[in-house]
């Protein structure tokens, strides 16, 4: 027994969910949009195929901005991951017996101990505080200053270089040479 495949229409009718009047009808109106547009060049616009198209074309950008979103994400883990490296490579050890250091993070003072020269360090600019986790290191300037280039949230203390104010000062004053009176009256 071999079967034909018969057309929906005709499957309809042998079912008996259509008439045979209500098939002519949907055949005929069949060709004479078909023979509208060949003959005149109208376009008859499918409803179907359009709201498909769009349904389509909605799926593609919500695809997309699905995309972006994760690679930002993937981005950021990078970044993260480079901070970290960054952190766990340079932090220099701290002092549990040394002088404490206290410092903002976000409103709240905190405190680490550090040794003396590296507090003098940290104030004059040479050294950096910065936060991974829920800890604080203690890192190279140059350091920080990467780490801040990927994401300045994770630096807490970084000072700009000072220069020793006495020494800046006799090596630029042209009048260095000249000693002030003591009783010099204004």
């Amino acid at each position: 027994m071999s079967k034909q495949k018969l057309s929906l229409q005709e499957q309809l009718l042998k079912s008996g969910l259509i008439s045979t009047a209500k098939a002519k009808s949907v055949k005929s109106d069949k060709r004479k949009q078909e023979h509208l547009q060949r003959n005149n060049n109208v376009v008859i616009v499918d409803e179907a195929k359009e709201l498909a198209k769009k349904a389509h074309a909605e799926q593609v950008e919500r695809d997309r901005e699905l995309n972006q979103l994760k690679q930002q994400q993937d981005e950021q883990k990078h970044v993260v991951a480079q901070i970290k490296q960054l952190i766990e490579m340079n932090k220099l050890p701290k002092d549990a017996e040394g002088v404490a250091y206290r410092f903002d993070d976000n409103h709240k003072v905190k405190t680490i101990y550090v040794t003396e020269s590296m507090r003098e360090h940290i104030i004059r600019g040479r050294l950096a505080v910065v936060k991974w986790a829920e800890s604080y290191e203690v890192v190279a300037a140059e350091v920080a200053k990467k780490i801040s280039l990927r994401d300045p949230t994770y630096v807490l203390v970084d000072n700009e270089t000072v220069v020793d104010v006495e020494t800046a000062t006799k090596a630029d004053d042209p009048y260095a040479a000249f000693e002030i009176p003591d009783d010099l009256m204004w």
